[in-house]
C-alpha cells in the first residue's frame, strides 16, 4: 500500500492533472483532518452511498461541483501549491457544495449559487488562515460556515430560492424544546453522528467514514467515535430534542473536536483524553448555544461548534504530549496552518 502510495504521489508531481484530481481526492479527507487521497475516496463513497439513500444525489453532485471549483479557485489565485497539493483548499468548499443543495429548493439558478459560494469559500479560507496565522491557529472549516450562513440569510431575500432549513424562526425560549421520542437503537444514532459531519443522515455512510479514518489513523477513528458516543449520551442526559437525537446531530461537531484535540494535536493518553472528553462536552454546550443565538434566523449551526470550541481549547497552548514529527499523520490541515497562506 506504501509503495503505491509513492508511486501515486510521484505521478501528481509529475503530471499537472493527476496533481490536481489528487489534491481534490485529499480535500474531503482534509474535513477530518486527514491527509490521504483513498480516505479522500471512501469518504466521497460514503456520501454519496448517503446522498442516494435520501434521495438527494444532488446534494452528492453539490458537494463533487464544490471541491473541484474551490480547488481550482485556489489554482487560479496561485495559492502556496504544497497547500494546494494538501487538499487544503477543497474541504471548506466541498462541505459549502453539499450545503447549498441540502438547504435550498433544486432549482438551476442554485447550481450557479452554489459555484459562487465555493468561490468565495476558497477566499474566505485565505482570508481566514492569515487572520489565525497570528495566533498559530487554522481556520478549519470557519469558512464554510460563514459562507453557508451568508448564502442561506442572503437566500431569504431572493424570491427564486427557497430556504429548506426546517427550522421555524422563533425568539429564545419559544416553542418546544424537545420533539418526537428517542428511537433507543443507539449504534445507528452515534454512527449518524459522525455522518452528520458531511449534513447526510445514514448510519451507513457514518460506518463508511470510520473506515476511512482508519485507512489514515486508527486513533481518529477512535476518538470520532468517542465524540459521537459522548455527546449523544450527554444531550440525552441533559433532555435535548429527541428527533435531532435520533439524527445525530448533537454528535458531529463533537466528532470533529475530538479527532483534533486528542488524535492530531497531541498523543493519545490519558491526561490527553481528559482534555478531549471536556472538549466534547464544551462542544456540545457551544452547540446548544449557538442554536439559540441563530433559531431567530432559522440557519442551522454547521460546522460552528467545532471551530469555536477548538480554538478555545488550543489558544491556552497546554501541549501535554506534543506528537513528533515522524509520528504526527502527516501534513493535515492543522500541521500545515504556517504555510497555507
Amino acid at each position: 500500500m506504501t509503495a503505491v502510495a509513492h508511486r501515486w504521489d510521484r505521478l501528481g508531481d509529475g503530471n499537472p492533472l493527476v496533481g490536481f484530481v489528487d489534491a481534490c481526492l485529499r480535500g474531503p479527507a482534509q474535513v477530518v483532518l486527514q491527509n490521504n487521497p483513498l480516505t479522500g475516496v471512501l469518504v466521497l463513497v460514503a456520501v454519496a452511498w448517503g446522498a442516494f439513500e435520501n434521495g438527494q444525489p444532488r446534494v452528492f453532485g453539490g458537494g463533487v461541483v464544490g471541491l473541484v471549483v474551490g480547488t481550482a479557485t485556489a489554482l487560479a489565485l496561485r495559492v502556496d501549491e504544497g497547500s494546494l497539493r494538501k487538499g487544503l483548499f477543497g474541504f471548506s468548499p466541498f462541505l459549502t457544495g453539499l450545503a447549498v443543495p441540502t438547504f435550498l429548493d433544486d432549482r438551476p439558478l442554485m447550481w450557479l449559487y452554489l459555484v459562487l459560494g465555493a468561490i468565495g469559500t476558497t477566499i474566505v479560507t485565505l482570508a481566514l488562515n492569515a487572520i489565525f496565522k497570528t495566533w498559530g491557529l487554522t481556520a478549519f472549516t470557519m469558512p464554510f460556515v460563514l459562507t453557508t450562513w451568508v448564502l442561506l440569510l442572503a437566500a431569504y431575500q431572493f424570491d427564486r430560492f427557497t430556504v429548506l432549513t426546517n427550522l421555524k424562526p422563533m425568539f429564545p425560549g419559544e416553542g418546544q424544546l424537545t420533539g418526537g421520542r428517542f428511537d433507543w437503537d443507539l449504534i445507528p444514532t452515534f454512527l449518524r453522528g459522525v455522518s452528520q459531519v458531511f449534513l447526510i443522515d445514514s448510519w451507513v455512510t457514518g460506518l463508511i467514514l470510520l473506515v476511512a479514518l482508519l485507512v489514515n489513523s486508527r486513533w481518529s477513528a477512535l476518538f470520532a467515535v468517542l465524540g459521537s458516543v459522548v455527546a449523544t449520551l450527554l444531550a440525552l442526559w441533559f433532555g435535548a430534542d429527541a428527533a435531532s437525537l435520533d439524527k445525530g446531530l448533537f454528535g458531529f461537531n463533537a466528532v470533529l473536536t475530538a479527532i483534533a484535540v486528542g488524535a492530531v494535536l497531541h498523543r493519545p493518553g490519558a491526561l490527553v483524553t481528559l482534555y478531549t472528553l471536556f472538549g466534547i462536552a464544551l462542544t456540545l454546550f457551544v452547540q446548544m448555544a449557538l442554536a439559540t443565538v441563530l433559531t431567530p434566523l432559522a440557519i442551522p449551526v454547521l460546522t460552528g461548534p467545532f471551530n469555536l470550541a477548538t480554538w478555545l481549547l488550543l489558544l491556552p497552548k497546554r501541549h501535554f504530549a506534543p506528537i513528533p514529527n515522524h509520528e504526527r499523520a502527516r501534513e493535515t490541515i492543522v500541521s500545515t496552518v504556517k504555510h497555507s497562506v
